[in-house]
């Protein structure tokens, strides 16, 4: 598997870290086995998909489709979960207004496009909480912090 991507959108980066990071995440919920994607798009791509899907028409940074009903989630063998999209150029912008790195940043949406695939979600203050506790967890035990 190619783990770089060259010279996209003026910046050359690595992300092989990224399979400690989803296993890791995979581990907290006591998951062993899971199939899903993780597609990088552009700018242009995110904001047709957001439109579409969640009737908002602006550019956002990631966005998950999960598969599977998470109610019977640790009674399959092996978890079809969905897809995470992510936009390249938001992350770029993000990492740099938030002033950390792109691994950092890249990290972070995919742990957090994960989780929804999970079953997380952020719709009030408790959920928000939870879910963005178990992101930060996740990243420093791989030491990925900001």
């Amino acid at each position: 598997m190619n783990y770089q991507i060259n010279d996209l959108y003026g910046v050359d980066f690595k992300y092989d870290y990224l399979d400690k990071v989803i296993k890791r995440t995979l581990k907290h919920e006591k998951i062993k086995e899971a199939i899903f994607s993780i597609i990088f798009v552009n700018e242009e791509e995110i904001k047709k998909i957001n439109k579409e899907y969640r009737g908002i028409d602006r550019v956002t940074d990631v966005i998950s489709f999960a598969f599977l009903d998470n109610d019977n989630i640790n009674d399959k063998e092996v978890l079809v979960l969905g897809d995470i999209y992510i936009c390249i150029p938001r992350m770029i912008s993000q990492s740099a207004l938030y002033g950390h790195s792109i691994k950092r940043e890249l990290a972070f949406l995919t742990v957090h496009g994960l989780l929804h695939l999970l079953g997380y979600d952020h719709q009030n203050k408790e959920e928000e909480e939870k879910m963005f506790a178990l992101q930060e967890l996740i990243l420093n035990e791989e030491g990925i912090t900001r």
